[in-house]
């Protein structure tokens, strides 16, 4: 994908950002309601710089290593242990974020 070779990727991320865009678009033109006949309510969001930092981070630490978070234990499964590294810089990302947190603009 970080090679722009193939749509592949890219359509698949595409179509699912179109789906929610038209789903919610839907829910919110036709009032739709809960199964209990509440509103669905969607709350607003707030933006903080910090989330462009982290996503910067994250997006960087999956080119530079090639793997998705997700397929980490496949990968190490199938015979690939130097990706053992990336899960555990994952795994040691996740500890320095959760102890410097409420230190951390949010």
């Amino acid at each position: 994908m970080f090679r722009f070779d193939s749509f592949h990727m890219y359509g698949v991320i595409g179509s699912a950002i179109l789906t929610g865009m038209v789903s919610i678009g839907l829910i919110k033109r036709l009032g739709l309601k809960t199964k209990q006949s509440e509103p669905v309510r969607i709350a607003a969001k707030t933006f903080h710089r910090g989330q462009i930092y982290g996503g910067l981070l994250f997006g960087l630490g999956w080119a530079l290593t090639g793997a998705c978070p997700g397929p980490l234990f496949a990968q190490i499964g199938s015979g690939f242990l130097p990706v053992s590294v990336t899960l555990l810089s994952a795994i040691g990302g996740t500890w320095v974020y959760g102890y410097f947190r409420a230190r951390l603009p949010h």
